[in-house]
């Protein structure tokens, strides 16, 4: 995000009360809204994940400050920093929020920022725009009908096999963010629960010079990346599991796993879905596993 704009294409307007998510660049500068410039130009207040990132932002779209509020909201802000904004804004101010890059609550802070506006009646509202995630979909070349977006995966141990055996399941198309130090052994584990020959692709630095997209099956897909190791920012993207008759081993693991968590209906809805399987089928299933457990 360096190039300059060419010149204030932003309009100050006045701005109703209430918190405003505002989607910026993952790369391009050029990529963040018309609308979003507006409300960054109008806001009384601008909250960000990252205060020298946006301050930069408004600088290329020569937007000024003038003298307003640019206060710091990130992972690690204490609940008394987030109810400090929402203060703000139920006091009647406009508060624009940006993360570092992309929309606000998709793998960045503003979930709870969000979630308490809209339980104390805040008014609030986004102005949509870039998102690596769909990004990365929109150059896949994979179905893009049903998708199911996981972030990022646990760093290491079972819980993150645990996280590749369940996305391996999963019947829509999946898309994750991997740091290129872990990426290889992520592709193996993929490869070794979803299927060498499942189609997937590797989105790299999204919208900026480096842009590169590799299309494959993760077993190529994890051969180019021990030859050429990728770098910058990833998205991989990976089709869903075909539907077909179940391992009935791999259905009563799941099955088990999530009644340990769920009531039957709840866990059959949610195996059913992960797998592709009708839920009256699941639920059945389900129950008899709960009988049998003495659970129901």
């Amino acid at each position: 995000m360096s190039e300059p704009t060419g010149g204030p294409a932003w309009r100050k307007t006045p701005l109703s009360a209430g918190l405003y998510f505002v989607a910026t660049p993952i790369g391009s500068a050029r990529d963040i809204t018309l609308r979003g410039l507006d409300i960054l130009a109008s806001a009384e207040v601008i909250a960000a994940e990252d205060t020298r990132t946006a301050r930069k932002l408004l600088e290329l779209h020569g937007v000024p400050l003038a003298g307003r509020r640019l206060i710091a909201y990130h992972d690690h802000s204490s609940p008394a920093a987030r109810n400090g904004v929402l203060k703000l804004a139920a006091e009647g101010a406009s508060v624009a929020y940006v993360s570092e890059a992309g929309s606000p609550l998709v793998a960045d802070p503003g979930y709870a920022l969000g979630r308490d506006a809209a339980a104390q009646g805040i008014a609030v509202t986004t102005a949509p725009g870039p998102s690596a995630a769909i990004a990365a979909l929109t150059l896949s070349g994979l179905p893009s009908d049903r998708f199911t977006f996981v972030g990022f995966p646990p760093s290491s141990g079972g819980a993150r096999k645990q996280f590749v055996a369940e996305v391996s399941r999963f019947g829509s198309t999946v898309i994750l963010f991997e740091s290129p130090k872990r990426i290889s052994a992520l592709l193996g584990l993929l490869c070794e629960s979803a299927g060498e020959d499942r189609p997937a692709a590797l989105a790299r630095e999204l919208t900026k010079k480096f842009e590169e997209v590799r299309r494959g099956s993760l077993a190529e897909l994890s051969a180019s990346v021990a030859d050429d190791p990728p770098r910058g920012e990833i998205v991989l993207v990976m089709s869903g599991a075909i539907a077909g008759e179940a391992d009935p081993e791999v259905v009563d693991a799941a099955l088990g796993e999530a009644l340990s968590r769920l009531r039957v209906k709840d866990a059959a809805a949610e195996v059913a879905t992960a797998l592709g399987r009708p839920k009256r089928e699941m639920y059945q299933r389900a129950l008899e596993l709960s009988r049998a457990t003495g659970d129901d």
